[in-house]
């Protein structure tokens, strides 16, 4: 093999999220086979910022791909703990599947999240029998129950149809740009379910007690004014100790 040792390869640069030629500053091969096909290993410096990181090429029997991963940094953050401990498994699944380039792969296991999203919102059994709603049944339960609006209920189906694209054989492949949108997508939706919900229903609790605490205030007469610093009505209505009590 020739070296590509202060050659320019073109890779999505991890740091400044854009396409860019990348100079390679050093190589590795294995062409051992042992547990897989041969990949080769290179160093490279984002001609754009400037910074390094590490990509990875695998030989499938057709040569290298010229469409190297990267393997350091991983810029993918992880999902909130908020997120069920099975969607986290199942989502971090599809991304070792784009990680490794099999884009099908991830398009498939994309569609998996969405339907054990569904299966973990109680949208599982028919009315008159045990079997599983089609998932395009349980996406539309789950609009019309108010789990997800009218845009969301979009963006699932598309990725719905992803997967089945994915899953049944044809002449049409799933495209990395495809399987990418995807991944961000699915993770979009579990950030709306599990995330932005979950802080909402905070948000709201917090200032309905904020709002019931003022009209407390403004129902109960306050007591006289003191002067060592703690608030005569809170002391008078809650129970807080009192300085001389502490």
């Amino acid at each position: 093999m020739t070296t590509r040792i202060g050659t320019d390869v073109l890779v999505n640069c991890p740091h400044c999220e854009k396409p860019a030629l990348a100079s390679v500053l050093g190589e590795a091969l294995d062409d051992s086979c042992d547990d897989g096909p041969p990949y080769l290993l290179e160093l490279v410096r984002c001609g754009k910022c400037q910074k390094p990181y590490l990509t990875v090429e695998e030989d499938y029997g057709d040569g290298w791909d010229g469409e190297p991963g990267v393997l350091w940094p991983q810029q993918q953050r992880p999902l909130s703990v908020h997120v069920p401990a099975e969607l986290q498994r199942t989502h971090s699944e599809a991304r070792r599947c784009f990680s490794a380039k099999a884009y099908t792969a991830t398009a498939v296991m994309v569609r998996r999240v969405l339907e054990a999203v569904c299966v973990e919102q109680g949208m599982v059994i028919e009315a008159t029998g045990r079997r599983p709603k089609p998932l395009f049944k349980m996406l539309e339960e789950m609009r019309d129950q108010g789990k997800i609006d009218g845009r969301l209920f979009e963006w699932a189906q598309e990725l719905r149809s992803l997967g089945n694209q994915g899953a049944h054989y044809s002449s049409t492949l799933v495209t990395r740009e495809d399987a990418a949108d995807g991944l961000a997508l699915a993770e979009a939706l579990l950030d709306y379910l599990y995330v932005l919900h979950a802080q909402f229903n905070m948000f709201k609790a917090r200032r309905k007690h904020e709002r019931d605490y003022e009209q407390l205030r403004r129902e109960v007469p306050l007591p006289e004014a003191r002067n060592d610093g703690v608030d005569p009505w809170l002391s008078a209505n809650t129970g807080s100790p009192t300085p001389s009590e502490t």
